[in-house]
This record gives structure tokens, C-alpha cells and sequence, in this order.
């Protein structure tokens, strides 16, 4: 008797198959169809599936690419997979303590090696090489699932300590281990099916480390020159030493905080590190007598406005009197903004700012003289005038916030002498462990979902579906400019995720699970698993945090 036929949908196309076929085979015979790498495989529209798992019955498949968010986060996760096996095999099982995976710079990853092992040129290489030998042999990324106090003794016997305190605080009673020959690994998310499919990467020595450099997402197939970002990754390498001080450099050392210290007082040293910084920019501004404009710039949900707020707090501490302006207040009239492809109104676009008046009116105050400042009618589409006129005094300082706030266009007709400009964003310092890195996006798209849902009645399934604008916006008006700041600011908390935990989730426990959305609240769910939440209680009025949870003193 002959194994069972199954009907499989893919597209348009109908093909039967034996059960018990991997959609990895199913996948070669669509792949000359895409442009890019089929990774993983959506069964019945919303069940994520790897290519090694088996068909079992009638379905429909959707094929998800290296060009596709998901599965260019599956291309990458699998990538510091290989790249972890590639250093022990070339250092030594018993000579590499530790590798780890940091932060995101340029197009890659900043990483880091402990142990016995000098980190040269000539050892970069040799992992190099290892890995296109993994890569050549096309060596299986397998994977079984394990009961939960197995995996804490396997972790344990392999030194991975920071693995074996996540899990202690894991309720699921089973884990799933991947591993490439005998070496063994967590890791959080979807894999590839083996190494064949890891082709694309560059490596190179950087700093106290070196970075694994990837493709894009939109260029799957090609790896950028590395490019450094030196106040960016400053910022960044800074926040992880903060991190390392406070011994809170992973989710499981933070939950050793919540479950067996005051975290009262972690939140306070928190918000006191944070206000020094503050404060030590506002000091840097009172000691630059000609800045006039304070610009400050960042991506969605950074924090940009209860950080003007304290800043402007800190300026006044140094004899200055702060005067708050919004860049958005010079939109220009909604029919004269321009569109995007899809015929929509693009007002994030620095062709939406009237750049010729604003610059005049920035000029006209430097100049002391009066000027009738704009306050834009979002409902109308066009713009009204201040009835008051602006006038600067001596000690008068102008603090600006808007996403064009680090292009030079937008103040093109400002002496630099004038300008004083700050980069804030919220980089995650903390990882899930020390192969685990959580993206700083991830971040910001939490503390978006709740913010929203409490200021806006957004539903957490309406902010997941507009992210990937928000996102498209960031990269083409934001990012490019980082480096133009006078300084970072950090606003993430180490804490934070703790707290937001217990508001995030009913959001995206409430969505429907027959959504486009929904693929991503349950990730987001499962990333919640590993925290021990905490109350809001000892987070300060003042918080940067409170701007996203509520309960703040600056009614944002």
C-alpha cells in the first residue's frame, strides 16, 4: 500500500505529495520562482513552520524569503549560530569561555570573545574559513525538544551560565535545543535548515572585538563595506558596560534583581543615571554661549518628549530659559504635501517641512528679532500663527524636536556655532543571553503598542500592521543623520521591560489569531515568557518610561 497523497496550495498552483515530506523539498521545486532563499514556510496562512518539518496533510503554503522580515531574522539568527560553533571549533571548546553577541552597528553585529584565546587578524580568519567550511558541507542545524531542567543541566555542563539562570525562571516545561555536529545551543526563534544557506557574511576586527557584517533584507544576497558608526557605537558600548556594572546584563540577571534584591533601588540608580547624563548635556550647552537651538532627533518612540521636558529642566538649573518648539509645526499646507508610491500623503518626508520659513524665522530670532511662530492644524491641514510673538533674550535657548532634527537641510541657513544637536533612541543594553540579542526595534515597538493603546486607542494589531512604515521612515530620515549629533542620549531603562510586561500582554493576548498580526504578537508573547514582571509603583513621575505607561508629571 502507498504512502498518503496530500494537496498542497501554493499560489495558484495545486501539486500532490507523499505525507511525510519536508517542506524543505516542497520548497526546491518553487525556489527558481523567488528571487531570494525560501527559509521558513507559512502553513494554512498562520502556522510558521522550519523547512525540516514534515507535511501530514491537506494545506496551503506561503513561502517566506530572506527578503522577508521574518525570514531575514531567520537568516541572521541562524548566522550567529554558525558564527558561535566556528569560534569554539577554531579556539577550543575548553579554551572559548564566551562569546558574545552586543549590539547592532552598520549592517552587523558587535561581538565579543572571552577565554584563553587571543583575537587577532589571523584567528578571524581561521573562523573565517571554518565557517565556509561549514557553509561547503552544508552541515544540518537540527533541533530536538528537551524537558526544562535538562536543558538547565546541559547548559551547565557546557558553561553557558547565562542560559542556565534564563531557564530557571522559564514556567514551559520543554525546551528546544539546536545543534551543528556536536556542538548545542538555545537560541530564540526559527533556524534555517542547515548551513548550505549561509553563504553571505563578512568579518571584521573592530575595537575590543569584531563585527559579523550581514545583508539587508532588501539586498539578501550582498554584504555592505563596513562602515563605523564611532558616537553610535560609543553610546552603545557604554550602555553594555553600565549593564555589566550593574550586573544586569541579561533577562535572567535581571530577574535574579526582581526576585532577590530591593528593586526600588535598582529603578532609582536607573533614573539617576540617566538624569546625570542629562544633566552633563545641559552642562555642555551652558558652556557653548553662542547655541541658540538645541535639535533633538530620534526614532519612534524614543522618548524625545519627556526627554525635552528634562532637559529643559537642566537648562533652566544652568541660568538658561528654555522655549520648546515643535518642527511639525511647520508642515507644510496638507495639498501642497508630497506622496508617496502609493499615492498617500508622505509627512515624513523632509519636502513636508516648509524649510525656507523655518530657517527665516530661526534667523529672525537670532537676530532678536519678533517673530509670529506657526502652530500647525492637524484637523485643517494648514497652518495658523502664534498670536504672541517670539523674541529671544540673552539667556533665552530655543529647544526644537522633530525627526529632521539631525538633517542638515533643515537648518542649512543656521551658523553650526548656533546649533547644538542631540541623537536620542532607545538601544536595548540588555539581551535574553549571551547569544540571544534583543533588537532595540523590539523595543520601541513594545513601548509603541502601549502608549498607543492608552493615549490614542490604538489596538496593539493596528500598531504591529503601521511598524513597517514607521520603520521605512526611520531608515530613510533618521538614521543616515545619526552621526551628525553633538551627543547620544540612551533612553532605554534596563528595568523597563519588566515594568511593561504587565501592559503589554492583555494588548496581545486581545488580538485575534486569524490576523496578518498576530505571527508577531506571538512572538512578542513568547519573548514576554522569559521576564518575571514588576510593578510600576517605584518608577519615578519623572520617568522617561512614563511617557509610554502613563502616570507622569509632564502629561504626556
Amino acid at each position: 500500500m502507498g504512502k498518503k497523497l496530500c494537496t498542497v496550495r501554493v499560489g495558484n498552483e495545486t501539486k500532490e505529495y507523499e505525507a511525510g515530506v519536508t517542506y524543505q523539498q516542497i520548497a526546491e521545486d518553487f525556489q527558481e520562482r523567488y528571487a531570494h532563499q525560501i527559509v521558513l514556510v507559512f502553513v494554512n496562512q498562520f502556522r510558521l513552520q522550519e523547512l525540516d518539518k514534515t507535511l501530514k496533510k491537506d494545506c496551503e503554503i506561503q513561502f517566506l524569503t530572506t527578503g522577508d522580515p521574518i525570514g531575514h531574522e531567520t537568516y541572521k539568527r541562524s548566522l550567529c549560530f554558525m558564527l558561535v560553533k566556528a569560534v569554539h571549533d577554531v579556539g577550543g571548546h575548553d579554551k572559548v569561555k564566551s562569546v558574545r553577541i552586543h549590539f547592532s552597528v552598520s549592517k552587523g553585529y558587535y561581538c565579543t570573545l572571552e577565554g584563553d584565546v587571543n583575537l587577532t587578524q589571523e584567528f578571524l580568519e581561521k573562523v573565517d574559513k571554518r565557517m565556509k567550511e561549514l557553509v561547503k558541507g552544508r552541515i544540518p542545524i537540527e533541533k530536538r525538544t528537551i524537558h526544562t531542567t535538562e536543558a538547565i543541566d546541559l547548559f551547565r555542563k557546557h558553561g553557558m551560565y547565562d542560559k542556565e539562570r534564563l531557564f530557571e525562571y522559564r514556567r514551559v516545561s520543554k525546551v528546544n535545543i539546536y545543534s551543528m555536529n556536536e556542538f548545542e545551543d538555545y537560541y530564540y526563534g526559527y533556524m534555517v535548515p542547515d548551513a548550505g544557506y549561509l553563504k553571505y557574511y563578512s568579518l571584521h576586527l573592530y575595537d575590543d572585538g569584531f563585527i559579523i557584517q550581514m545583508p539587508t533584507r532588501e539586498e539578501p544576497e550582498k554584504v555592505e563595506p563596513f562602515v563605523p558608526r564611532p558616537k553610535l557605537f560609543e553610546v552603545l558600548k557604554k550602555s553594555i558596560q553600565w549593564g555589566d556594572l550593574q550586573s544586569i546584563d541579561t533577562v535572567g540577571a535581571l530577574n535574579d534583581m526582581v526576585t532577590k534584591h530591593d528593586m526600588r533601588e535598582v529603578v532609582l540608580v536607573q533614573e539617576a543615571y540617566q538624569e546625570r547624563q542629562i544633566g552633563e548635556i545641559a552642562k555642555q550647552i551652558a558652556d557653548k554661549p553662542d547655541v541658540k537651538f538645541v535639535l533633538i532627533a530620534g526614532p519612534s518612540s524614543s522618548g524625545k518628549t519627556t526627554f525635552s521636558h528634562r532637559l529643559s529642566i537642566q537648562l533652566m538649573v544652568n541660568g538658561m530659559r528654555p522655549h520648546p518648539i515643535a518642527v511639525d509645526n511647520y508642515f507644510v499646507d496638507r495639498e501642497m504635501t508630497p506622496k508617496d508610491e502609493n499615492g498617500n500623503y508622505n509627512f515624513e518626508c523632509i519636502e513636508a517641512i516648509d524649510v525656507k520659513q523655518f530657517n527665516e524665522d530661526m534667523q529672525a530670532l537670532l537676530k532678536g528679532e519678533e517673530v509670529y511662530l506657526p502652530i500647525f492644524d492637524f484637523k485643517a491641514g494648514k497652518r495658523t500663527y502664534d498670536i504672541k510673538p517670539k523674541k529671544l533674550d540673552e539667556q533665552d535657548i530655543l529647544v526644537i524636536e522633530g525627526i529632521h532634527c539631525l538633517n542638515p537641510k533643515l537648518t542649512e541657513k543656521l551658523n553650526n556655532d548656533n546649533k547644538f544637536r542631540i541623537y536620542i533612541s532607545a538601544l536595548t543594553q540588555l539581551n535574553i543571553d549571551e547569544h540571544n540579542r534583543i533588537p532595540s526595534t523590539d523595543g520601541r515597538l513594545i513601548r509603541r503598542i502601549v502608549r498607543d493603546a492608552r493615549t490614542r486607542g490604538t489596538s496593539a494589531r493596528n500598531t504591529i500592521a503601521m511598524w513597517p512604515s514607521v520603520r521605512r521612515g526611520e531608515e530613510e530620515n533618521i538614521f543616515p543623520y545619526q552621526e551628525e549629533a553633538d551627543v547620544m542620549f540612551n533612553s532605554s531603562l534596563l528595568y523597563e521591560l519588566a515594568v511593561l510586561k504587565q501592559y503589554v500582554e492583555p494588548l496581545l493576548f486581545g488580538m485575534g489569531k486569524d490576523c496578518p498580526e498576530y505571527v508577531e504578537a506571538k512572538r512578542l508573547l513568547k519573548f514576554f515568557d522569559y521576564f518575571v514582571g514588576i510593578g510600576s509603583e517605584p518608577v519615578p513621575t519623572n520617568s522617561l518610561l512614563r511617557e509610554f505607561i502613563g502616570g507622569g508629571c509632564f502629561n504626556v
